[in-house]
């Protein structure tokens, strides 16, 4: 049996900072403010159609496969079930830390959870994509807490130091593959959001709802800063230069303002997580910029 290690703490973390309004207006939302198609298990048989990529092998209709020559899947009738996908960025980068000085992928992984938590609570279905070191991995839409778990570990496991994926051609992959409709969740930090295209942009949004987590970086600034890509530390004189650090929080300031501007002009919302403690704050604030943009 799965032990829930990340479910227990976020359960905790809810529960520590009594965000029971957290819940109502995450499910306020989730129901009310997407456009996503509400297809999902029940006991009422809708149609058949083309397997795709993420779909649960036990729904494929095997007779009905075998006589037309294609893949076919029962679908089912679920009124307000929304398909939640988590984009993860899974590069080296993630190891690294945030302004607050929490690795970034625990963060990654706390904040995801947590929406992903609230999500299953509300009865959606939940899925993950990113690339590991050995391709992309695919998590197939499934309702349960221990899907959420499951979800969560593998993404702690595939963050590694040879890890260098690029974002951009994950969301590329759901372009071209995917097809059914959905709540897309990119989990990034500064350097995904950059590299995000418009056009890739602009084609997700054709078919999808759109929201980014971004994980905030540290600085440069400080006794002992770690390179992860050099895979060393800085040297003392570059991480105590005071002018060094103000050049970097700015440049850093306005690749930030750029990223938003981006994506006020296609109307997705952002948020900007580096700690535990305003992590729950900052997800409904995500939430209920969605909700007004979507009006």
């Amino acid at each position: 049996m799965m032990r829930m290690s990340y479910i227990s703490r976020i359960e905790a973390s809810l529960k520590r900072y009594k965000t029971i309004h957290t819940r109502k207006a995450t499910s306020r939302v989730i129901d009310g403010s997407y456009n996503s198609i509400y297809k999902g298990r029940s006991l009422n048989f809708d149609e058949l159609r083309e397997y795709v990529i993420g779909d649960e092998v036990k729904d494929i209709d095997w007779k009905a496969s075998a006589r037309s020559g294609k893949v076919l899947i029962r679908q089912y009738i679920a009124e307000k079930k929304h398909n939640v996908m988590f984009v993860f960025d899974a590069n080296r980068r993630m190891l690294a830390d945030t302004e607050k000085g929490n690795e970034k992928r625990e963060m990654a992984i706390l904040s995801a959870g947590t929406l992903a938590y609230l999500v299953t609570r509300n009865g959606e279905y939940v899925s993950a994509l990113y690339k590991g070191e050995k391709g992309l991995q695919m998590h197939p839409f499934k309702t349960g807490l221990a899907n959420v778990e499951n979800i969560l570990n593998c993404y702690h496991r595939d963050v590694t130091s040879k890890n260098t994926s690029s974002l951009d051609d994950v969301l590329e992959y759901i372009v071209r593959t995917m097809k059914r409709k959905m709540i897309i969740v990119v989990v990034t930090d500064i350097s995904g959001m950059r590299e995000v295209s418009e056009t890739t942009l602009k084609r997700l949004l054709l078919a999808n709802d759109v929201m980014f987590i971004n994980v905030s970086d540290g600085g440069m600034a400080g006794k002992k800063v770690y390179d992860i890509g050099g895979k060393n530390y800085m040297p003392a004189f570059l991480t105590s230069s005071k002018k060094l650090a103000k050049l970097e929080k700015e440049k850093r300031e306005q690749i930030i303002n750029s990223c938003k501007n981006k994506f006020k002009k296609y109307g997705v919302s952002m948020t900007t997580v580096d700690e535990p403690d305003d992590m729950d704050a900052r997800l409904i604030e995500l939430l209920e910029k969605h909700k007004i943009e979507m009006r």
